[in-house]
């Protein structure tokens, strides 16, 4: 009897295990679970006998993926997953995914009502003393986010057409990195392959192509990594009639502190990167003056153009 409740509580935990990650090795799960290779294969065996449709590669550099069923496997939750998991589906059932606040509704009655009384009083605490004011932003297809996420998690390339704020349409294929909801909208985070370039696209303005393409190595975000500095960023000079990248001569560190409200990420230890926005060219063109170091404008074109026209009029100034 005891080897039988044994046996059912590591194939609970494998079971775990592989919805926690998506590729495992034999090895990894013989050390997660304290058993041998075979063993692993023997309870892999009987999820399969029970329904799991657990997918096992050959090779050295095989393993076990748990893939899709016709029905729902249990979700086994940790603590702190099922409070998060209350916390979003509460969240959900007030709007911001379209589509999602009836079932959101159902799923969290299911939940609470296996929650621990410790963890219901976790969540409860939450949803009383916070508060949620709905935005006006365009709600989003579950699918749609979904999609996005998982090409992301399996570092898949993405393909969809994107429509712009002044309505112009385009097709984009990105290397996904990260989905961020702000102030009510979400966006994407990602390497676009065609501009050669990170940039961020409102998921609300995409149409994602399936099926997702290639597998890809993922590349390190500017700035070290902050997403949240990074869509903050983007955000601000999104705002601006005009966008600019500015080369300036000179360390990170050094502007940085400068008073200055200007967001720079290091190229290599004599230059960095500068992302500015305006709505007056000839004033960006000042402004970048005023930064008092060597610079090269990147790009828009007609920034240069500026910054050429005021050089000519100092020159003549000071020739006078």
């Amino acid at each position: 009897m005891m080897g039988m409740l044994d046996t059912s509580a590591r194939l609970l935990k494998l079971l775990s295990l592989l919805q926690a990650h998506r590729d495992w090795s034999g090895p990894e799960l013989s050390s997660r679970l304290g058993v041998s290779t075979r063993t692993i294969r023997n309870d892999v065996e009987r999820l399969r006998s029970l329904g799991y449709p657990v997918h096992a590669t050959p090779g050295v550099a095989g393993g076990y993926r748990l893939g899709a069923g016709a029905a729902l496997p249990p979700l086994l939750l940790d603590d702190e997953e099922a409070v998060a998991v209350a916390v979003g589906l509460g969240r959900a059932a007030g709007g911001g995914v379209e589509g999602i606040e009836e079932s959101s509704v159902r799923a969290l009655a299911k939940l609470e009502q296996v929650l621990p009384s410790r963890l219901r009083r976790r969540v409860n605490a939450l949803n009383t003393y916070t508060i949620q004011i709905p935005g006006e932003a365009p709600a989003v297809p579950p699918d749609v986010l979904t999609t996005i996420a998982n090409a992301a998690r399996d570092h898949e390339r993405l393909r969809f057409d994107y429509t712009a704020h002044e309505g112009e349409r385009s097709r984009r294929d990105v290397e996904p990195y990260r989905l961020v909801h702000r102030r009510g909208r979400w966006y994407l985070v990602c390497y676009d392959l065609g501009r050669n370039d990170w940039r961020m696209f409102r998921v609300d303005r995409m149409s994602p192509r399936t099926p997702a393409g290639p597998r890809f190595t993922p590349r390190e975000l500017p700035g070290g990594g902050d997403v949240a500095a990074y869509v903050e960023r983007a955000v601000s000079t999104a705002m601006w009639r005009y966008r600019a990248r500015v080369l300036l001569h000179a360390p990170a560190e050094q502007v940085r502190a400068l008073p200055l409200s200007l967001e720079v990420e290091p190229v290599d230890e004599h230059t960095c990167l500068a992302h500015l926005g305006g709505d007056d060219l000839n004033g960006m063109a000042v402004w970048i003056g005023f930064i008092g170091v060597d610079f090269e404008v990147l790009d828009p074109p007609e920034l240069a153009e500026h910054v050429l026209r005021l050089s000519e009029r100092y020159r003549r100034a000071a020739g006078r």
